[in-house]
């Protein structure tokens, strides 16, 4: 296929069905070639910036793919959290220089992959505290909050010697009850603490169920060009 046929195919699948992430196995069967021959091909799109490499054997077109839709592509189990996700809320100043996943699959050599989105580091986490979220590749705001306490603490760091907590006082005090059980107890004290600090949890004010997009998409293009910088 010629470049401007590459062009419009990929604009089609965007416009009419959404699709962004192409496997290998997809873009051979659109091309009606093999594998190896679709790798040079490839390599001639690459070098004529019309597509690009998100990770072993995952292509799309320049700026198309976001991590909500490269973390579920790369493990089906994975989800979005800790200080991206917070970022997103406005709950933390600090801008994150990594995707922080929980999974429940271990795969040494999947545990941090640096990508055109942002450095993607996967934790695997087997125990209550992981639970995926069923509409959305992102946590919400609660869960996000006690994902990073508890990680933040299995590190062996303070949450608060590393970001800058914001609009705790916010969260749905309704959310809670269903959450922390899921963490060790001093996990739950430190979480209370945070949120005494900042002021009593509003009954009835809410934090978005979605981050901001403005503050994401900000975040992103952030989290691409430090990308080699260290996590936590």
């Amino acid at each position: 296929m010629k470049a401007n046929a590459w062009r419009k195919f990929f604009e089609e699948q965007r416009e009419k069905y959404g699709k962004v992430l192409f496997t290998v196995t997809e873009l051979a069967n659109v091309a009606c070639t093999s594998r190896a021959a679709l790798n040079v091909e490839l390599a001639r799109l690459r070098d004529q910036e019309i597509v690009v490499r998100y990770t072993h054997g995952l292509y799309g077109t320049p700026g198309s793919v976001s991590p909500h839709v490269l973390v579920p592509a790369i493990d089906s189990h994975a989800y979005i959290t800790g200080h991206y996700a917070l970022y997103g809320y406005q709950m933390v100043t600090q801008m994150p220089v990594t995707i922080t996943c929980f999974t429940d699959r271990r795969s040494p050599r999947a545990q941090e992959r640096v990508t055109p989105v942002g450095r993607l580091v996967f934790v695997c986490v087997r125990s209550n505290v992981y639970v995926p979220v069923c509409e959305s590749p992102i946590a919400p705001p609660a869960q996000a909050l006690c994902d990073y306490v508890y990680l933040s603490r299995r590190r062996g760091t303070a949450p608060e010697a590393l970001v800058t907590f914001r609009n705790l006082g916010k969260l749905r005090v309704a959310d809670f009850p269903s959450v922390l059980p899921r963490y060790p107890v001093s996990v739950q004290k430190h979480v209370e603490r945070l949120l005494h600090l900042q002021g009593r949890i509003g009954a009835t004010a809410t934090v978005d169920k979605m981050p901001d997009k403005n503050a994401l998409d900000h975040v992103l293009g952030q989290v691409a060009g430090d990308a080699d910088r260290d996590v936590l």
